[in-house]
């Protein structure tokens, strides 16, 4: 055998030519992905935005078609005033602004309790903690519990609501990034004297910034959003924008009037809208950091 001729080895990957079948999936991935977005997800947000804009004659099916004339400012008008937008738009905030800021602060206290501390008890308590991302709460049950102890149909019982379904978000997501930390920095502040609330307030809780941004962010869009658990709990007591919307939609209010239940939806949709795309650097970095460390 030649001495100069080159033995393949097994291991050795073979290398792709630029016109082989990789080189055209790297040319037409791009368009497929952008394909795929606009047809799952700018498709319906364009039908939403053009229908909120169409007379109620030509919304009635609706459709990708421009309206003949734009009509958002009396859509607005209408929805604003028939559909109790201020009372929901502050019993929405009365709600999710507690239950937020409730979540983050013990669920940020327990992760780092348990991200602290190795052992078997710590490890089952954290498997319990996070299982709650994948088993539903009970809702009869949780009606009844409310009803017991004097909080159903009120703020602070579906405050309570939600801070008991989020909190394994929280702990999954701040868990993992606490890991990540130096204790080292801990042992420097406990030196120095610092007590355990001082260490997490002073050297902790400022590194969590992007994994809480995250969080609450995405927590304010599940509560933002939900209709099922309000209305079982605070049903007719206490208006909100999706039981509002709903309410007011299976009443009658609006039916066959999609221009208004759409006009409604962007309108409920703005407020966060705006928040997601300011912070959505910080939802990306929160998820990298949290999730996949």
């Amino acid at each position: 055998m030649n001495a100069t001729t080159p033995i393949s080895s097994p291991g050795r990957r073979r290398a792709v030519r630029p016109g082989g079948r990789d080189g055209v999936w790297r040319r037409v991935q791009p368009a497929v992905a952008i394909l795929a977005v606009a047809l799952l997800i700018g498709m319906p947000l364009w039908i939403v935005v053009v229908t909120a804009g169409k007379t109620q004659g030509e919304a009635l099916n609706p459709d990708l078609s421009l309206p003949t004339t734009w009509q958002y400012a009396e859509n607005f008008a209408a929805v604003w005033e028939q559909g109790r937008v201020p009372a929901a738009f502050f019993g929405s905030l009365l709600v999710m602004v507690p239950a937020v800021i409730g979540v983050l602060a013990l669920g940020s206290l327990a992760s780092w309790v348990l991200a602290r501390r190795s052992s078997r008890l710590m490890a089952v308590l954290y498997a319990l903690a996070i299982s709650g991302i994948v088993l539903p709460p009970a809702v009869v049950t949780v009606v009844l519990l409310l009803r017991q102890l004097g909080l159903a149909g009120t703020a602070i019982g579906m405050i309570g609501v939600y801070m008991g379904m989020y909190m394994s978000t929280v702990i999954f997501f701040v868990t993992g990034f606490i890991r990540t930390i130096p204790i080292e920095l801990e042992e420097a502040a406990r030196v120095d004297g610092a007590g355990p609330l001082r260490v997490f307030g002073r050297i902790i809780l400022p590194l969590l910034a992007p994994v809480l941004s995250t969080a609450t962010i995405l927590i304010c869009l599940y509560v933002w959003n939900d209709v099922f658990y309000a209305f079982f709990v605070v049903g007719g007591r206490l208006d909100t924008l999706p039981l509002n919307l709903f309410q007011v939609a299976s009443a009658g209010l609006y039916l066959d009037n999609w221009h208004l239940i759409f006009a409604y939806v962007v309108l409920m949709s703005l407020p966060l809208l705006v928040v997601f795309v300011v912070a959505q650097r910080k939802i990306i970095s929160g998820i990298t950091s949290g999730a996949v460390k």
